[in-house]
């Protein structure tokens, strides 16, 4: 087997700052990217509740369930002749 090589320690300080630098600057898009995503997921949740509030009323119209917000005593006539 070959001895393992000397690494310059030019080469050794250019990795580690290369490293360091990484580690910053991921350390900076993630705080940046973090609210973002909390938006979105929020803006999804909202959609996901009026999605299925939707379905849920879909499904009571076409079991033929009366719905309560189409009952009689509460309904009117627009153009009655």
């Amino acid at each position: 087997m070959v001895p393992p090589v000397a690494v310059s320690p030019l080469i050794k300080t250019a990795r580690w700052s290369a490293l360091l630098l990484g580690v910053f600057y991921g350390k900076q898009r993630f705080d940046y990217l973090k609210p973002i995503a909390e938006e979105e997921r929020r803006v999804e949740e909202a959609e996901k509740k009026l999605r299925e509030e939707q379905e849920r009323i879909y499904k009571q119209l076409s079991e033929g369930e009366p719905s309560p917000y189409l009952s009689n005593e509460h309904s009117f006539i627009c153009c009655s002749f």
